[in-house]
């Protein structure tokens, strides 16, 4: 039975954000085309009718997760508008957080994978990290641009290595411990708010 280009578009986009989850859970080379395929409720035969590669995929699909992202920090600073980045502080910064590796940030799941792919999904990856920056640039107070850039970059380092090394180990209490030590860092480097020793994850 022939798909019609609606029908078609729809099972391209399903199939890219099956694959920005299941990339996230599985890292790019340990899930093979026909398990993402028939996570999407599709066969492997379909795949190359909307796909030029598997590295196209996993281009478009690392954007999807990378928007999906930002999304969700922006979901968490309008909850808080008086003090934005301690919302998303709060959300990115938890264990909570740290149990969703399929709907995680896609850079504590797939930066060092990303590091391994071609340029396309670098690209991709490149113009997520931007964002963050941005968004975290707007947060962090009056400074000029080049402070700020370069704050905003710690930041973002702190924050992405802390959810990594926190789901890194089996100890819960070594791990809820990065996640407050990097908020409690990231918090004093800011302006936007003084650090709050002992948060409750």
């Amino acid at each position: 039975m022939r798909v019609n280009r609606v029908q078609a578009e729809e099972n391209r986009q399903t199939v890219i954000n099956v694959a920005s989850r299941l990339f996230r859970q599985h890292g790019f080379d340990g899930i093979g085309l026909k398990d993402l395929m028939q996570g999407a409720g599709l066969t492997q035969g379909a795949f190359y009718k909307q796909f030029e590669s598997k590295d196209d995929l996993a281009a478009q699909a690392s954007r999807r997760a990378l928007e999906s992202a930002s999304g969700r920090w922006s979901a968490a600073a309008e909850s808080n508008p008086e003090d934005p980045l301690s919302a998303v502080v709060d959300f990115y910064l938890s264990m909570g957080h740290c149990a969703e590796k399929a709907d995680g940030c896609p850079v504590v799941a797939l930066g060092s994978d990303a590091a391994r792919q071609g340029p396309d999904v670098k690209a991709s990856f490149e113009a997520g990290i931007k964002d963050y920056l941005e968004m975290l640039g707007s947060w962090i107070g009056k400074a000029d641009a080049d402070e700020s850039d370069g704050k905003a970059m710690a930041i973002l380092s702190t924050m992405v290595g802390a959810v990594l090394l926190s789901r890194a180990v089996n100890d819960e209490r070594m791990s809820k411990r990065f996640l407050q030590a990097a908020a409690e860092s990231v918090l004093s480097q800011s302006s936007a708010g003084d650090p709050r020793p002992g948060r409750r994850q």
